[in-house]
């Protein structure tokens, strides 16, 4: 077996180390063994592809082995309790494309991860860094990117791709031209951390935060912690973990850390001769912050002291791994927004003067609150003395269990506090947000204007909601001369970017 392609392309891994790193078994299939690829979407499957197929609560992928040797797979990971129950299933497939390795394993979700971290160990040199927090991964690993391409050829995992399927897919698009790894690694149930980490055993670790993302699936924050603490447990000795000086749960993933502790943050130690010494020049609203890298003038785009934050936890690691002043500047200055985090977007139009902050990629109780605080700073979106009316359309919070409604409560508190003048709850479990705010506005005599839709992401939140919600923050700000600074927030799943089509005129729905 050549391990290599009609084509010339060479395999990712040889047959032998598939089947040793899953404690596979070659069923059926022959020939030269090549795969360059790996999807468990069938419907990304391309030519000489190994194609995984996950067992979940309502899908068997092995159902759709068929259609993703159609579409070209070269090799096939099979459930052997699958196999064993219907074996002809299997060789009927086998029959018609011969050239299909077919390898049996006892859970294909394990031995993608177990191939996975045998891919990795292809790359010794290569620097591998590990993100992770209850908020501000994705912008962490943005900004660190960003800083280390001044110095190192840098691989990411794309989008959210940080799970327990998507980071083993993600290591296998690093390449031998890559010299740096930065990949993001969430989690939604225990030991989701442990195991993404034992496959890239990152060298470089950064915590952005301890807060209360999935607190309804681990019950706790010191749960949380210890979860993500695990994204230490391979330094043996000679790691460096970035943790933020001011989370309360600082001292406790120190200690868990065999390597190397480094603090990074606002309130963090710098030396005053350090070249590299971090200095706060001054917010910019939604321009962002301006800041100085050892007198090198740096503008970090986007906006919010937490965006700020995240950006000393890359720059920390980037300061470590020998880059200069000038590169961690313009490694800053090169940082652009992420779909649906913290994006600025204007109106157009007669409401060409309304500003929409979308920050609809995700959202925790965390998360939601540093961006209501961060709204109700703002005084005028581009810098004018003229105050300007805040809008808050805020939708479900997901995974909190049974704090989902006292967590909503604390929202709609913050809310009705936060000098908005209309506020729109959308969700089934923003209802309690809504109650809250709603006895606070009456109590204190507010005079905010507040508005409630039900429904969830499956069925009540439909486009009508959305399209309705919308055109309502249009109608206030009309009676407003076509202004108003707009933060649309919701958990990924709710698809509040639908609002935001109707606010910036991209199209009803």
């Amino acid at each position: 077996m050549s391990g290599n392609d009609n084509n010339g392309k060479k395999s990712l891994l040889v047959l032998e180390d598939v089947i040793s790193s899953a404690d596979g078994i070659h069923l059926l299939g022959g020939g030269d063994f090549c795969f360059t690829s790996v999807q468990t979407d069938s419907r990304n499957v391309g030519q000489g592809c190994l194609f995984v197929p996950l067992i979940g609560e309502k899908q068997d992928g092995h159902k759709y082995i068929p259609q993703a040797v159609e579409k070209g797979a070269s090799a096939v990971l099979i459930c052997l309790k699958n196999y064993e129950a219907d074996p002809s299933f299997f060789t009927e497939i086998s029959l018609k494309a011969p050239n299909v390795y077919f390898i049996g394993v006892q859970n294909t979700l394990t031995a993608l991860q177990k191939i996975a971290g045998r891919y990795v160990e292809k790359f010794p040199d290569l620097i591998k860094i590990g993100v992770t927090g209850s908020s501000g991964k994705t912008t962490t690993k943005e900004i660190a990117a960003s800083i280390l391409r001044q110095k190192y050829n840098v691989i990411t995992n794309e989008g959210n791709l940080n799970s327990e399927t998507g980071l083993p897919l993600s290591v296998f698009k690093i390449r031998s031209e890559h010299t740096a790894g930065i990949f993001e690694m969430g989690m939604n149930r225990w030991d989701e951390i442990g195991e993404i980490a034992a496959v890239l055993k990152p060298r470089f670790a950064i915590v952005t935060n301890i807060g209360t993302a999935h607190i309804g699936i681990l019950g706790s924050r010191q749960r949380i912690a210890e979860e993500k603490s695990k994204v230490f447990s391979h330094f043996n000795g000679f790691g460096t973990a970035f943790i933020p000086k001011n989370d309360d749960f600082a001292d406790y993933l120190a200690s868990q850390v065999d390597g190397n502790v480094v603090f990074y943050g606002p309130d963090a130690v710098q030396e005053d001769d350090d070249p590299c010494r971090v200095e706060f020049v001054r917010d910019l609203g939604l321009g962002g912050t301006e800041l100085s890298i050892g007198g090198k003038k740096a503008v970090l785009a986007l906006p919010g002291k937490y965006n700020y934050s995240d950006a000393l936890g890359a720059i920390a690691l980037a300061k470590l791994l020998g880059i200069g002043a000038e590169g961690i500047a313009e490694g800053i200055n090169s940082v652009k927004s992420v779909f649906g985090r913290t994006q600025v977007l204007r109106g157009s139009g007669d409401f060409s003067g309304l500003t929409v902050v979308q920050d609809c990629y995700n959202a925790n109780p965390d998360s939601m609150e540093k961006a209501v605080e961060f709204i109700s700073s703002i005084k005028n979106a581009d810098g004018g003395s003229e105050e300007e009316p805040k809008v808050l359309v805020l939708g479900d919070m997901k995974e909190l269990g049974d704090d989902s409604a006292s967590e909503h409560e604390k929202t709609g508190a913050q809310a009705a506090k936060s000098g908005s003048s209309l506020i729109i709850f959308i969700g089934n479990e923003m209802n309690a947000a809504y109650s809250k705010a709603l006895d606070i506005a009456k109590e204190k005599n507010l005079g905010v204007k507040i508005e409630y839709f039900a429904g969830n992401e499956k069925d009540g939140a439909d486009s009508g909601v959305m399209e309705k919600a919308g055109k309502d923050v249009l109608e206030f700000a009309s009676a407003h001369g076509g202004k108003a600074v707009v933060l649309v927030k919701g958990s990924r799943g709710m698809e509040m970017e639908r609002v935001t089509s109707v606010l910036t005129g991209n199209g009803s729905m």
